[in-house]
């Protein structure tokens, strides 16, 4: 049975944190308040589980009886209507979320923040900068909703500031924490944002967000294009038939200006983030083209040739199903400008019982950016079951058994 005392109770606690209210600035008096939906989402639907409906009554009887909350009931009958915060227990309620959940509360939030920049503002500029703006932030009681990766952001800020090395992207990720993919997978983002913000350059119309870092010494690695399935390529006035190599093909990214254009013969383009399930993967209707993360110019520049020369051609991502896979599709579509559909990255994956032995816990920090995406109706219903059942998946396994499937073109659905 899911538990419904601490959904209840942090749903409260947050929605009092995040509103005017708690801030000190809210000018109309409102009671913060849910309905019994927000716990069990077919609580007023005439077939829903009764058994969740009474677990649900339940929870709310007790916590009214420790004098968190008041709620109303519907005329003539027990289904609760509405559910209200008692204000002025937000503080205890926070502490016992806190002893008996582990939940971390406001004003523990805003304790390590205060901390951390203390620690990080004199550390350099885009650091200082970053700072400041969180010291105005916290002055109206406002926390950061990614402030788990702070720490993060302000180390790698520190490191690239001071850095006067010629390094690959993975080898600052290394040498700022001890793992290659952490920078690009985690905090590439805010890092670059930030550091455009203060040094005033927004990114150019052909620009990418991340090239900011080679003003730092810092650039990505030498990308190849990775490729298989039945295409035609033009380069330097050669024809090749790609599709004649059924292991796929890989050239480097400094030829493509000598490509003249490619023509994709099957219905279906597929990119696909990691090389194993890119390498396992045999789809008759699509060609496959290897991503390896988050797109980079030269992919972004090669996979626009393909949209532009193929017009009818249908556009699919392949990822891992977890909070950077779907944040690599989001930056693929925004950098690409195509539509891109997702491919076996739905909440049928993590129900189905071949994958059940695979499914890894999130971390708080998955929690934290999932619920960034939960907005997006792209994402929203795969996101809200990873959350409830705090479950994640990684792509190998699904396109290991996906390629025992004969007919996998029928997860093709246009």
């Amino acid at each position: 049975m899911d538990n419904y005392e601490k959904k209840l109770l942090a749903a409260l606690a947050e929605k009092y944190r995040k509103s005017k209210k708690d801030s000190g600035t809210n000018v109309i008096a409102r009671r913060t308040s849910i309905t019994p939906d927000k716990l069990y989402k077919e609580y007023k639907q005439n077939d829903g589980d009764l058994e969740k409906i009474e677990a649900v009554n339940q929870t709310v009887y007790r916590c009214r009886e420790r004098g968190f909350l008041t709620f109303e009931q519907e005329g003539f009958s027990n289904e609760i209507r509405i559910i209200y915060l008692v204000d002025e227990k937000i503080e205890e309620i926070e502490q016992y979320l806190e002893e008996t959940y582990q939940y971390e509360p406001r004003y523990a939030m805003k304790r390590h923040l205060e901390e951390l920049i203390a620690a990080y503002e004199n550390g350099s500029p885009a650091a200082n900068y970053a700072c400041g703006k969180w010291k105005q932030r916290l002055e109206k009681n406002q926390i950061p909703q990614n402030y788990l990766l702070l720490r993060d952001v302000l180390k790698a800020l520190v490191f690239i500031e001071k850095n006067e090395k010629e390094l690959f992207l993975r080898e600052a990720s290394m040498l700022i924490y001890g793992d290659s993919k952490y920078l690009e997978e985690n905090t590439l983002h805010p890092v670059c944002r930030i550091l455009r913000e203060y040094l005033e350059r927004p990114c150019q119309e052909d620009e990418l967000e991340d090239e900011i870092l080679e003003e730092y010494h810092i650039v990505r690695e030498r990308q190849k294009i990775c490729l298989k399935g039945n295409m035609t390529v033009r380069i330097a006035g050669k024809e090749l038939e790609l599709g004649a190599f059924s292991d796929g093909v890989e050239f480097s990214a400094d030829e493509l200006n000598q490509l003249e254009w490619i023509h994709i013969h099957t219905p279906h383009f597929m990119t696909v983030e990691n090389r194993t399930s890119w390498l396992r993967l045999k789809i008759s209707a699509a060609v496959l083209f290897y991503l390896g993360g988050y797109c980079v110019r030269s992919q972004r520049d090669f996979l626009k040739k393909v949209y532009k020369d193929n017009p009818k051609l249908v556009f699919w991502h392949f990822g891992d199903m977890d909070a950077g896979g779907f944040y690599i599709h989001e930056h693929l579509c925004r950098m690409t400008g195509i539509p891109f559909r997702l491919y076996r990255m739905s909440r049928k994956e993590l129900e189905n019982p071949y994958f059940q032995s695979c499914l890894r816990p999130l971390t708080q920090m998955d929690q934290t950016r999932l619920r960034s995406l939960e907005q997006q109706e792209t994402y929203r219903e795969s996101v809200k079951y990873m959350l409830e059942q705090n479950v994640k998946l990684e792509q190998e396994i699904v396109s290991f058994y996906g390629t025992e499937n004969e007919n996998m073109e029928d997860y093709f659905v246009c």
